[in-house]
């Protein structure tokens, strides 16, 4: 990949880039880092040491990592969202009663961004954590979302991001993804069914705004085995969607 002269926006591109990258490979040096970027190492080196100066990275003996920094800003970010405010008291009490994973999702530029999470006295440890983006069709959180969303912007999601398959279960093809969040609109809650996490089965709510603007959504997840017919297809959707409701009433006079 041929790199021309930057503008200070490329350059601004480049830096993100090479953080996106840094976070994918778990920490990397600079020839690693260059390799991978197809970017010569004296230019990423330059961005690496501005980054390090600034406090976004860490320097481990020549191995550069996300630095916590980030987190500060994270956390304002998510501390001053209405949705975070109001749904996370529910989602603990959702994870308390079911004692199970309870999760709080929002979508940003066509990304699900898990926003909140409680583990449940039960609950099995999953790879999520607060900020972590997916592709919205592999998750119950992010196909509720869909169902809320006019089929013009889904098509624009799909466009954007694709339909990449994580499991063997994770749905890809356009026209029955599409047929499913007709579906979940009309049932009000989504399920999957192990298609992002082999072994996990999750409901999910959306919470939507007075004109069914979806403004994100919340499930609850837990292992197959526990997750059996009856807890799937009864008693979990029933605890979601009391949840979601409240938050929904809630978000609206608060």
């Amino acid at each position: 990949m041929a790199h021309k002269s930057r503008s200070p926006v490329q350059a601004a591109a480049t830096t993100f880039h090479i953080i996106e990258t840094l976070h994918d490979l778990n920490g990397a040096g600079v020839a690693e880092l260059a390799a991978e970027l197809e970017m010569p190492k004296s230019t990423v080196h330059d961005h690496l040491q501005t980054l390090t100066t600034a406090e976004y990275l860490i320097n481990d003996n020549g191995t550069y990592h996300v630095g916590a920094r980030f987190l500060e800003l994270g956390g304002f970010a998510r501390s001053q969202m209405k949705l975070y405010q109001v749904a996370s008291p529910e989602l603990k009490k959702l994870a308390d009663e079911t004692g199970e994973h309870a999760n709080l999702m929002i979508e940003e530029h066509g990304k699900g961004i898990f926003l909140n999470k409680f583990k449940g006295q039960d609950a099995v440890t999953l790879d999520t954590h607060i900020g972590k983006r997916v592709h919205l069709h592999t998750t119950a959180l992010g196909k509720a979302i869909l169902s809320r969303r006019p089929e013009s912007e889904v098509d624009e999601i799909i466009e954007r991001h694709g339909l990449p398959g994580v499991t063997e279960q994770t749905v890809t093809d356009r026209e029955e993804l599409k047929t499913e969040l007709e579906e979940i609109h009309e049932r009000g809650y989504a399920i999957d069914d192990e298609e992002r996490v082999l072994g996990m089965r999750c409901v999910a709510a959306p919470i939507c705004d007075e004109n069914d603007t979806p403004l994100g959504a919340i499930s609850v997840s837990g292992p197959t085995n526990r997750f059996n017919d009856s807890v799937f297809e009864d008693e979990i959707p029933k605890h979601v969607l009391s949840t979601a409701n409240v938050i929904e009433v809630n978000m609206t006079y608060s």
